[in-house]
């Protein structure tokens, strides 16, 4: 699938979403376009919820939010924009708890919901590969290893939590040029937060992912781990708001915004 889609543009992708042709991770597709994590959460929680991404920045970053509450259009992040149809997975909360995993949330749509879009490490993949490092979760063609994390996040309201990370593993020399290359992305994760023994940030067994899917270590490999944008999930689970949404991990928002666009260099 990802193939199919790799040099798709934004739009064409979305529209296959929307047609149900794509229905699962979205890892290579839409070489050179930004993609995006989902947080969508009643008005009286947006403040708060703005903070925690202002206060965590590298499992948080900010791309875009709503212009106001209910609109369901994100025109800056590309041509007709319905983020109640443009991700292939969404996950329904209620009280922090999972309720159901659809592919339209346009029935359970509201007046007071405000959006949030956060920059993910699929747009730093491409970088990588582009310098000559395989990135495995491409390569075998499946969603990108993810782990919870004794890393704690700084709290913000009722927003408060342990960061979430993705795993590629590298050769030693290429996880040094990795540091470099996504040195220039802060908007999507930037460096990555730690490399190595994977106990010491609270993994227990890297063949066992939280999600996602787990990837082949081959010998002499480190595995080096990115902050993910699936932790605002784990701040929705402590924090417990009556009603949000977020993506399915590994299901993102591409959009039309280029990954150039987002480099400091």
């Amino acid at each position: 699938m990802s193939n199919k889609f790799a040099n798709a543009s934004g739009y064409d992708i979305r529209q296959a979403i929307r047609a149900g042709e794509i229905t699962g991770n979205t890892s290579g597709m839409g070489s050179g376009l930004v993609q995006a994590n989902l947080v969508i959460l009643p008005e009286k929680y947006a403040a708060d919820f703005l903070r925690f991404c202002q206060f965590n920045p590298k499992p948080c970053p900010l791309i875009a939010m709503s212009d106001e509450p209910g609109n369901p259009i994100i025109s800056v992040a590309g041509k007709d924009v319905d983020i109640r149809t443009d991700i292939p997975q969404y996950r329904l909360f209620q009280h922090g708890e999972l309720q159901q995993q659809v592919s339209d949330i346009s029935s359970v749509w509201r007046d007071d919901l405000v959006v949030f879009l956060l920059g993910c490490s699929f747009s730093f993949e491409e970088p990588l590969i582009s310098d000559g490092i395989e990135v495995r979760n491409i390569s075998e063609n499946v969603n990108v290893p993810m782990y919870d994390t004794n890393i704690a996040c700084r709290p913000a309201g009722i927003f408060r939590g342990n960061m979430v990370v993705s795993m590629r593993p590298m050769l030693a020399a290429d996880a040094i040029r990795a540091i470099q290359i996504c040195s220039r992305f802060p908007q999507v994760h930037g460096a990555p937060v730690h490399l190595g023994d994977p106990s010491l940030i609270g993994i227990s067994e890297l063949s066992a992912p939280n999600y996602g899917d787990a990837v082949t270590i081959k010998p002499n490999e480190l595995p080096v781990f990115w902050a993910c944008g699936v932790t605002p999930q784990a701040a929705i689970n402590n924090a417990k708001p009556d009603f949000s949404i977020t993506h399915s991990p590994g299901c993102m928002l591409v959009t039309d915004i280029a990954n150039s666009k987002l480099s400091i260099l």
